[in-house]
């Protein structure tokens, strides 16, 4: 229930921006807002901007949304896997790497997209350190590899996410397949 809430949370972030960006470019298509992003009004592009990345980090377990991962963990391991290594919070990252090209002018945004990395890095990483759960670890480490990548868009790495959220998506699958076989030999 809490993952639903908080991921609901930045679908009416990704909602808002949304019809924000169809007032201003009369258009649903991604590519009519990259094209275009120059000529909707600083107001409306920065309203869009961090929208967006409310919708990011709420999707992607980012500071201050990020209690809702290791809390998804009461889920069989192979459901884990594929919910933290393969799809749903790699969203948040490809969708502000998605629309960098047309965000990247507004002021303010990457210095808090950098912000939200490293505030959610940080938290995560201490947290990890702390937990006595394998998988609730294993979660806490997503969120703070998922910090790194959002950290390196702020600061324009855009190719360098992208090589990570690959890698990520890889070892984490097989990371949390392997902690299954663990807490089922040990019981």
């Amino acid at each position: 229930v809490k993952a639903l809430i908080i991921t609901q949370v930045g679908g009416v972030g990704l909602l808002a921006g949304t019809l924000i960006a169809f007032a201003n470019t009369d258009s649903l298509q991604v590519s009519a807002l990259l094209s275009q992003g120059a000529d909707i009004s600083p107001n409306s592009l920065s309203l869009i901007a961090f929208s967006f990345l409310i919708a990011a980090a709420a999707k992607s377990a980012q500071f201050p949304f990020h209690t809702w991962l290791p809390d998804a963990m009461e889920a069989p391991t192979p459901v884990s896997a594929l919910i933290h290594a393969a799809t749903m919070v790699n969203a948040g990252v490809y969708l502000l790497v998605r629309f960098y090209p047309a965000f990247a002018s507004v002021p303010g945004w990457k210095t808090a997209v950098m912000l939200v990395g490293l505030l959610s890095a940080l938290t995560a990483a201490w947290m990890a350190c702390t937990s006595t759960d394998l998988k609730r670890t294993l979660a806490y480490s997503t969120v703070s590899q998922l910090g790194y990548m959002v950290y390196a868009i702020g600061v324009g790495g855009v190719m360098a996410t992208q090589f990570h959220l690959l890698s990520h998506a890889i070892f984490k699958a097989l990371l949390f397949l392997s902690a299954g076989a663990i807490i089922h030999s040990v019981g």
